[in-house]
Formats: C-alpha cells, structure tokens, sequence
C-alpha cells in the first residue's frame, strides 16, 4: 500500500454470500475468504453468531447492492450535482463539529457504520483526523477491498453487520452514518443498529446523520427514515435535524445550469429529502442547535 504497515481488515466469514453473486446457502463463503485472507488480520477473534432474524435482511441488501448496475455515474465529481450536494454535507459537518467542541480532529476517535468504499473516512483524514483513530463497519465485502485500496492503511476496516460491533461501551468521539438506515429495511434490525451507536458513543460523543426521509416510489430496496423514527430509535437522546439535500432528480440536472439556482431551492423544507442531523447521548449537557 505504500504507507509502510500492513492493512488492517477484521473479516466477518460465516457462510455468507459474496456481494453481486446469487444467494445461497453454502457452506462456506469461498469467495471472500480466497480474496480478503491476505489482508485480515491473524488476531481477529471469531465473530458472535448472527441472530438468525438478520440473516434475510442481510441478504436481501446484499442483493438489493447486486442488482445496482448503473448509479456509478451519479456520484462522479464531474458531476455538478454530486459536487453540491458532498460541499453542502461538508460544511454542515465541519459546523456541526466546530458547534459542539469536536474540533480539532486529531485526537477524536470516529467509527464510521456502513463505510462502502470510505469516502466519508477519507473527508476526515483531509480535515485532520488521524488515520489510526478511524475505523470503517461495512457489510458488503466488495466495498471493503475498494475502501482499503483508497485509504490509508492504519485505518481499521471490519467486514460485518453492524447490529454487531465488535467494540466496548463508550470507545468513540464520533460515530456516523450516511444513507445506511435506509437500506434496513427490518424495524427490529434498526432499533438494534441505532442501539449498538448509541452504547459505543463516548458520554461526550456525537453521532452524524445523514439520511433519506422520503421513500423513493423507484427503489424498494430503500425506506425513509422519519423524524418521529429517528426520535424514537434515539430515544433519550438529544436529537437536532434539518432538513437538506435538494430532491437528487433536481439537483444533478438543475446544478449543471445555476449553482445559485441549486442553492436557493435547496432551502425549501418540500423540496428536500434528506435530514442531516446531531444526536447526542442521553446525559451529555445541551448543545447548540444544529448548523442553518
């Protein structure tokens, strides 16, 4: 890799079907294991068994990311709409982060869940986090590899379900997800997912969001995440949402034409779809409202 020590890469194989082939039941997940096993690490303990009520919905996203052939070019930076809407969650972050003393980054620890190939990692290391302090959860193997040849390598990336992690109460500054709780469609799955965040945030911590409130009537691989939702999967948390994100459609056609065009209807509350947002534990002192 270039940077002088080995990848780090916990890999979570129990008989689980490779990203973009078929599901199904084999024994043993060949695939992964012949393509990741050089990079795991040799002290990576044994996964916990996996409640059998996640195994469908883990394979129903598995699928639902096999069947995505074509949304690649959605997020090329020559396009103008996916270079406004990352600079619109860049400066919500970085004021978000400033609001609530998490700034500098270079002593903060920062899980990212549903990593998929680190891009959001990689805005940390650019705004001064350090590397070995971030750590990557992604289910889908496929993105892992992808993610490992883009950052870092004292960055810890595990290849597992993130219902499950691997990590004690009360380890990170900074936990967030982008667009992750969208593809769950299980109730019982989110609760235990928003629950896991919520126990390894630090007292002091914050969690990130960023998400689709509305369903896309084209995708049913994906459902919207409501404010009175995210309320009650954070229940006795301090929750602050705004809503942001110009209606993706708009944006990648309207963006190419008039950035100024893009921004003003981006501050209409009916033509967004996404809520950005701080979530803070329950116990940690008020902050301030969430960044305009």
């Amino acid at each position: 890799m270039g940077h002088g020590r080995s990848p780090q890469i916990l890999c979570h194989v129990a008989g689980r079907p490779a990203p973009g082939r078929p599901v199904s039941r084999a024994p043993k997940d060949v695939v992964i294991t012949q393509a990741l096993t050089g990079a795991c690490r040799a002290d990576a303990a044994p996964p916990e068994s996996t409640p059998s009520r996640w195994e469908d919905e883990e394979d129903r996203i598995r699928a639902a990311y096999a069947r995505r052939t074509n949304d690649a070019g959605q997020y090329s930076w020559a396009r103008m709409g996916h270079v406004f809407q990352a600079q619109e969650r860049e400066r919500f972050v970085l004021l978000a982060l400033r609001r609530h003393g998490m700034l500098p980054l270079a002593d903060k620890s920062i899980l990212e869940v549903g990593s998929g190939t680190g891009g959001r990692l990689r805005d940390f290391v650019k705004w001064g986090a350090m590397p070995e302090n971030l750590t990557g959860v992604e289910l889908l193997p496929g993105e892992i590899a992808r993610a490992r040849a883009l950052l870092p390598a004292a960055v810890t990336l595990l290849c597992r379900n993130a219902a499950e992690l691997p990590f004690p109460a009360a380890t990170f500054d900074i936990v967030l997800q982008s667009t992750m709780f969208t593809s769950i469609l299980e109730p019982a799955l989110r609760r235990q997912v928003a629950a896991e965040l919520v126990r390894v945030l630090k007292p002091t911590g914050l969690i990130l969001w960023s998400d689709f409130f509305l369903n896309n009537p084209r995708n049913r691989d994906v459902r919207g995440v409501s404010k009175r939702e995210i309320r009650t999967l954070f229940s006795g948390c301090r929750v602050e949402l705004r809503r942001s994100g110009l209606a993706p459609p708009l944006a990648r056609r309207l963006a190419e034409h008039s950035w100024l065009a893009t921004y003003l209807l981006g501050h209409v509350p009916w033509l967004c779809t996404h809520y950005l947002g701080v979530i803070r534990p329950p116990g940690d002192r008020p902050g301030h409202e969430a960044p305009h």
